[in-house]
């Protein structure tokens, strides 16, 4: 028989530089440059046991611990009780049927790990939550390919959190449990997750709008470079996000309608707030989306009025040649008869007139410039 979970844990207590608020700008997880973040022969990449009546509320667990907790703990009752946070990599292919075997899941989350349709939606799936919404690479880098899925299932005594690639909000969240924060239920849990990722967005947008202040200046002080491919990379970025995160707050909104029986009112409310802020942040990126394609259309204006200007000095050039091109067409034919050929000033006669011809061509084409 295995001792209590808590009496085999060491709770760690040395605070990390990683509160909420200022999560997404270095990397959170030292372990992630290790080659161990794969999970263990389960595919688990961490799992935390919570109990808020415990000594110690956070205690990791790896998938033996984890397996034996789900057949010995009878089913916590609503609104409070112990239950376990796991997060595994899909990768492995030993995590689906860890899965399968001991976490008694709803068929619903199958179906959406094996679904191609990766669109954020969260609905109910029997006495559970399923969630599948999309985050942003650990190694992110402003590239629209740098988003992928986190597959997640909500009960009253576990959480599954499941990805193929390291996510940043995901190991945000596991990094601030790590030091110390317990959130009191499955739903708290769930809460504090949509509230890092809106923290993640949030350092996004602000970077994309740091780059798009410096693009602006640079385009103000007349240095076209190459913006209108950066600004291009930047609204494609925030398009797909925009994209794959939209539905998630009105997905959240209508399961908040009619919630489980387990789910105490005030983590519904906890929910309802996260879901507007991220709301809040969803419109900060459609404002960024407008301001960079204001940006693209005076970008596109400067490259026209500089092709137009290129243009006009080659229709100048073109048409104070075409008299001199006339008349050596003219004077250059080998035939009898050509004027002035035995004048003794007739080389300057024909210099004279393509100069008036010149001249007048001048007058015509800068005419119509002005």
């Amino acid at each position: 028989m295995l001792p209590p979970l808590h009496d085999r844990c060491v709770t760690a207590v040395t605070p990390l530089s990683c509160a909420r608020g200022s999560i997404a700008g270095l990397p959170l997880a030292p372990e992630l440059l290790a080659g161990a973040y794969g999970g263990d022969e389960a595919g688990l990449i961490c799992g935390y046991l919570f109990d808020a009546t415990a000594p110690a509320p956070v205690c990791a667990v790896d998938s033996a611990a984890a397996a034996a907790w789900l057949a010995d703990t009878p089913a916590a009752p609503a609104g409070g009780g112990a239950y376990l946070w796991l997060h595994f990599n899909l990768s492995h292919t030993q995590a689906e049927r860890w899965l399968l075997r001991h976490a008694a899941l709803s068929d619903t989350f199958y179906e959406v790990l094996r679904d191609e349709l990766h669109s954020t939606r969260i609905e109910r799936a029997d006495d559970a939550l399923v969630a599948v919404i999309n985050d942003l690479h650990f190694e992110f880098r402003f590239e629209p390919s740098d988003i992928s899925t986190l597959w997640i299932n909500v009960g009253p005594r576990l959480v599954v959190t499941a990805r193929t690639k390291p996510l940043r909000s995901v190991d945000a969240l596991r990094t601030a449990v790590r030091a110390g924060d317990a959130p009191r239920s499955s739903t708290e849990l769930l809460e504090h997750l949509l509230r890092t990722q809106a923290d993640v967005l949030v350092a996004i947008v602000r970077d994309a709008t740091a780059r798009i202040d410096g693009i602006e200046d640079e385009l103000l002080a007349g240095r076209l470079d190459h913006k209108r491919a950066r600004l291009g990379a930047l609204r494609r970025l925030l398009v797909r996000l925009q994209r794959l995160l939209a539905p998630e707050p009105a997905a959240l909104f209508r399961l908040l309608q009619s919630p489980p029986a387990w789910m105490a009112e005030h983590d519904a409310l906890a929910l309802r707030s996260a879901s507007e802020e991220f709301s809040v942040v969803l419109r900060d990126m459609q404002s960024l989306q407008e301001r960079i394609k204001l940006l693209q259309e005076e970008v596109a204006a400067n490259v026209n009025e500089d092709n137009n200007r290129s243009l006009f000095v080659l229709t100048v050039v073109t048409v104070l040649a075409l008299p001199i091109n006339i008349l050596a067409g003219l004077f250059g034919m080998n035939v009898g008869g050509i004027p002035l050929a035995e004048h003794k000033h007739g080389f300057w006669i024909v210099v004279a007139i393509i100069a008036t011809f010149t001249g007048v061509a001048a007058w015509v084409a800068f005419r119509k410039k002005r």
